[in-house]
């Protein structure tokens, strides 16, 4: 039985007929930008729009004087120092828990990475709570802690230690995957020529990974800055003294002054976008670096 061989024109047309997995009709590529663009509209956009539009309402006087209000002026220096502080004891964190999981093997290696994703499966307010029950007057230490006048709970001490607590994964979860890709023979290398662990680090190690964890401090800036729930437990809401950002919107928002919860929104929404911006040019630099790799 003699095989049946393609004509030219078969042949020709052979490969049109074979579908990739993203080929598809016209209309369904236009459906799917189309939602995806209305969804993004509906709940990112116009949400977005809506907190500027409110806050520049009544006019530049009355968002200045909502935002140099002196209760507004100390939510943000308070916010600021938080993020401040949180973000480089989670930075030195990270890149300590990141470098021995990805560099080393040792005993409890899977219970570090476990407790290390913590705060991602437990509620924030529980965080807050379980402070609480540690520090507070009622707490295993609260005793012991006023003898010695000193406040944790209903305290800036309180609220860094939540901040600190709800966004030290991100730091690691960023360079963890990236460090166990890169293997440990440059490291290995590195020894081998005469050069100690802080050299290793220092030449080798961070010049790999200086980019993911500049991603992952812009990620953990942004949560320490918004965050709430935790917050909110171990503050007090005590106006002009234990007030984050977000606490003092909740506050005059509750009080019907909504041109000046909206005013404080918008900076909020402000560094969102800022930190938007900062993690689309570190993926930028991130893919042209990964790029040139795999070119050279």
């Amino acid at each position: 039985m003699s095989a049946v061989l393609p004509t030219p024109a078969s042949a020709a047309t052979a490969p049109r007929r074979i579908r990739t997995a993203t080929a598809e009709a016209p209309w369904v590529r236009v459906a799917l930008i189309g939602v995806a663009l209305a969804f993004m509209t509906l709940f990112l956009f116009v949400p977005l729009a809506t907190v500027f539009y409110e806050a520049f309402k009544k006019g530049w006087d009355v968002y200045l004087a909502a935002i140099t209000e002196p209760d507004a002026l100390s939510a943000i220096k308070l916010t600021l120092l938080a993020a401040v502080i949180s973000v480089p004891l989670n930075l030195v964190f990270g890149v300590a828990a990141a470098w021995a999981i990805a560099k080393f093997e040792f005993h409890g290696k899977n219970l570090l990475l476990t407790l290390i994703d913590l705060p991602f499966s437990v509620s924030p307010v529980i965080a807050g709570l379980i402070y609480v029950l540690v520090f507070g007057l009622q707490g295993w230490f609260g005793s012991w802690f006023i003898d010695n006048d000193l406040k944790i709970i209903f305290a800036v001490p309180g609220i860094v230690l939540a901040t600190v607590f709800v966004t030290f994964p991100f730091v690691a979860r960023e360079l963890i995957p990236l460090m166990q890709a890169q293997g440990i023979e440059q490291e290995e290398a590195a020894r081998v020529l005469g050069a100690n662990g802080w050299q290793m680090f220092m030449r080798v190690t961070l010049p790999n990974v200086k980019w993911a964890l500049l991603y992952g401090v812009i990620l953990c800036n942004a949560r320490a800055m918004g965050e709430f729930g935790a917050v909110s437990v171990v503050s007090g809401h005590i106006r002009g003294q234990t007030n984050t950002m977000p606490l003092h919107i909740e506050i005059v928002y509750n009080e019907y002054q909504f041109a000046a919860a909206f005013a404080v929104a918008s900076l909020l929404a402000l560094l969102a976008l800022v930190t938007l911006a900062l993690k689309y040019v570190v993926e930028q630099r991130v893919k042209h670096q990964t790029r040139r790799r795999e070119q050279g």
